[in-house]
């Protein structure tokens, strides 16, 4: 049996219909250009007859010198009752130079009496004569049969004729798509059983994701023969999302043998999901099966006890194998066990039931207790644990801050910060203005630190983050304040908590600070 999967990646158009994505065609082709170097087989640029900015992506691609992926072109069958030569969308098709094209037609017989206003034998036609017409420009044509499995429940004869056309006019591939993502992975099944017997051109799986089954439905669907799975980089797309090949990927490789991709271009899978939830200007899913910051993370005592003696207690798989990496949470429900892995990281050496462990702990539950939280602020973390052992060395020391804001209400307030910084060498006192009081208290600390500290313009802040801690409080609540700073070799994230956010921030910001000088 031949287990070789291909993938299909429709992110620059599926995934770019999600709420909160607008790419530019420079994002596309940056995300093209991962994807290629990932090695996906297919790539759909968008839809060339739908907006200027897919077909400047079309134009654009052709010089990126992609290397592994074929581009596809999306869009539509002919229109009805228009001859597919003088369809101006399908010259569009055409217009996008790609040596893949993939048309959409209708399965369900309701939208095509109700969405096209056309006939069933018209319907037929459209998908035949666009078809055909494609193969004959020698160009590798995959059908989307669009709405299938609800089209094969409202009517299955019908839904099987609209794939027997597409068929005999010569598709390379028919796509079944679950475009309402309603369709359970059984209902799934038991369609291409009867699809197989129906037709035998080469099969592919579109699902969404409105039932939170689009990657089972995907992995269903491979299982009895499909061979083409389409889907985007962490699940983008419109109202639910599409399938998650960063999901699929693994599950097919890892757990049921499938041909993908080679263990190498399989450790890349979170950079890969990682850096197109940046060029999407979202931040990335921390609890995303296999890719996800959390995927591999261990927060319970009884946990991290039995991963220490045994990762296969609490891991599915080797966080390596898919590119990412185990952590141990710090917190108070951690216990000892979580204390000595993470100093063993941070190079102290102690043993678990040492006085030291005993009062770190008890530190770390009480400070969680008043609110706040190490396992998202490791930097934070390790400078707690210099200090209590007595090995940190002080940086600085601050006589006096203040912040104030002006004009607020005008539509243009202003922040000033002034800030009276001791160091090794002298007294400094500075003053900046900001967007905010964060950002003016941040560029003050810097010009008052940088004489004496160069290495304070490596860094620059990259985040903030604010929770409330007990919002029944109302206004007098405290909150939970995260700051994440990054040099040119590493990320580091520190927390701080009060009744007063600016204080909150003040501290998260010192302590940001004090950390790169103790890193160097």
């Amino acid at each position: 049996m031949n287990k070789k999967i291909l993938f299909y990646d429709t992110t620059l158009r599926d995934g770019s219909q999600a709420e909160g994505i607008s790419l530019s065609s420079r994002d596309k082709i940056l995300i093209a250009k991962r994807l290629d170097q990932f090695g996906i087989h297919y790539i759909e640029g968008g839809w060339p007859g739908s907006n200027p900015k897919d077909m400047e992506f079309f134009l654009a691609v052709k010089k990126a010198g992609l290397k592994r992926s074929k581009v596809a072109a999306f869009g539509s069958t002919r229109r009805a009752h228009v001859k597919v030569k003088e369809d101006a969308q399908i010259k569009s098709l055409l217009d996008a130079g790609t040596k893949v094209v993939t048309v959409f037609g209708k399965s369900w017989n309701m939208h095509v009496t109700e969405v096209f206003r056309t006939s069933l034998k018209e319907n037929l036609l459209m998908i035949y004569e666009t078809v055909a017409y494609l193969k004959d420009q020698k160009i590798e044509v995959i059908y989307d049969a669009e709405h299938f499995f609800d089209g094969f429940k409202a009517n299955p004869e019908y839904a099987i004729k609209t794939l027997q056309q597409a068929a005999r006019a010569g598709a390379d591939n028919l796509t079944l798509c679950d475009t309402n993502g309603g369709t359970l992975p059984h209902k799934i099944r038991h369609a291409i059983l009867r699809v197989k017997r129906a037709v035998k051109t080469p099969l592919g799986i579109h699902c969404h994701n409105d039932s939170e089954l689009a990657v089972a439905n995907s992995i269903q669907a491979v299982g009895e023969g499909c061979r083409l799975v389409q889907g985007t980089v962490n699940g983008f797309g419109e109202r639910c999302g599409n399938a998650n090949l960063t999901s699929i990927i693994p599950n097919l490789q890892i757990k049921m043998g499938y041909r993908c991709f080679s263990q190498a271009r399989l450790k890349e899978l979170t950079s890969l999901s990682h850096y197109v939830a940046d060029v999407c200007n979202l931040p990335p899913m921390n609890n995303q099966p296999f890719t996800g910051r959390s995927a591999f993370a261990h927060k319970g005592g009884v946990h991290i006890n039995a991963m220490v003696k045994n990762a296969k207690t609490y891991e599915h798989v080797r966080p390596e194998s898919v590119g990412n990496y185990r952590r141990y949470l710090v917190s108070e429900l951690g216990g000892k066990t979580n204390i000595m892995i993470k100093a063993q990281e941070l190079e102290m050496k102690f043993q678990k039931d040492s006085p030291e462990a005993k009062k770190i702990l008890a530190e770390i539950q009480r400070l969680e207790h008043e609110g706040y939280q190490f396992e998202a602020a490791e930097a934070s973390f390790e400078l707690m644990v210099q200090k209590l052992l007595g090995k940190f060395k002080s940086f600085f020391k601050t006589e006096a801050v203040s912040v104030r804001t002006e004009e607020i209400g005008a539509g243009r307030p202003r922040s000033i910060a002034d800030v009276k910084i001791i160091t090794k060498d002298m007294k400094y006192f500075e003053s900046a203005e900001g967007d905010g009081p964060v950002n003016a208290l941040d560029s003050a600390l810097r010009k008052a630190l940088v004489k004496t500290y160069p290495l304070i313009n490596e860094i620059r802040l990259t985040d903030y983050k604010v929770r409330v801690v007990n919002s029944e409080a109302g206004t007098a609540a405290k909150v939970r304040v995260f700051i994440e700073f990054q040099d040119k070799k590493k990320v580091w994230t520190t927390v701080g908590v009060h009744e007063n956010i600016i204080e909150a921030s003040w501290k998260a910001l010192v302590e940001a600070i004090e950390y790169k000088l103790h890193k160097g």
